[in-house]
């Protein structure tokens, strides 16, 4: 028995690296799983420009989605506003986090009616940069959303005192991770920044773990715990640890 990976993929456009995208496609068919797909509703970051615009992008999504894949709304315009971690720092930046509620809803409503004029409702949420405070778990509720793809753990849980909400933790070390011999999380992919480097990882990893794989589907029907403040200062710390972590191995 090992634990269970979920793959999630950040930085879905229509003008995205499509040949990256391609390559995971396969990948998912080889494995027999569908992943997440976090969907920029109307991106402004000309750093995830990568490729050639497809005008038919949303009939891509729509068709995937068709086929298992779990679509999520990635942010909203995918600018950084702020130099705020929020609550699950990773990051030390922020589209959302230190604004205020009326700003963020107002940006989460905006990327939320972007999909559903493209055809797209999802009630699940990916921040950018992992970033996000109270005041967007409380907009995001009131706009139906009831679902987070973030923490760190190794089940999906309810936070005291977002009830409203589930979260479904990502890796804190894949490595690490892949060594665990129960629960279930998340592997993170940005697909257009891999290199060939990194599609031949992929590719071992896929062809070693493939059995230990699950659909993001299937993540989202195991029944979550629910946690208390302690619990909630522990992930804290420990995405400041990941963070202080990464900052070092850049700097070695």
């Amino acid at each position: 028995m090992s634990m269970k990976i979920a793959v999630r993929m950040d930085d879905i456009t229509p003008d995205m690296n499509w040949e990256n995208f391609d390559f995971f496609r396969n990948l998912f068919e080889k494995t027999g799983i569908t992943p997440l797909l976090g969907i920029v509703p109307d991106n402004k970051d000309k750093d995830l420009v990568k490729g050639e615009y497809r005008e038919d992008f949303y009939d891509i999504m729509k068709d995937l989605e068709k086929k298992g894949y779990t679509l999520a709304m990635h942010g909203c315009y995918h600018l950084y506003a702020t130099k705020n971690g929020g609550l699950f720092p990773l990051n030390k930046l922020s589209e959302f986090a230190g604004l205020s509620y009326e700003k963020q809803k107002e940006l989460l409503a905006h990327g939320q009616a972007r999909l559903k004029e493209n055809g797209i409702e999802t009630d699940i949420f990916m921040a950018p940069a992992h970033s996000y405070d109270k005041n967007t778990l409380r907009a995001l509720s009131e706009l139906g959303f009831t679902r987070i793809t973030d923490g760190f753990g190794k089940c999906p849980y309810i936070r005291r005192p977002y009830k409203g909400l589930c979260f479904y933790p990502i890796s804190f070390r894949l490595g690490s991770s892949l060594k665990k011999k129960s629960g279930v999380t998340t592997m993170v992919i940005h697909a257009n920044t891999v290199t060939e480097a990194d599609k031949k990882n992929y590719e071992n990893i896929f062809s070693a773990c493939g059995g230990n794989m699950i659909s993001y589907s299937e993540y989202l029907k195991i029944e979550p715990v629910t946690r208390g403040i302690f619990a909630a200062a522990a992930e804290y710390a420990a995405a400041r640890l990941k963070r202080g972590l990464m900052s070092l191995k850049r700097h070695i």
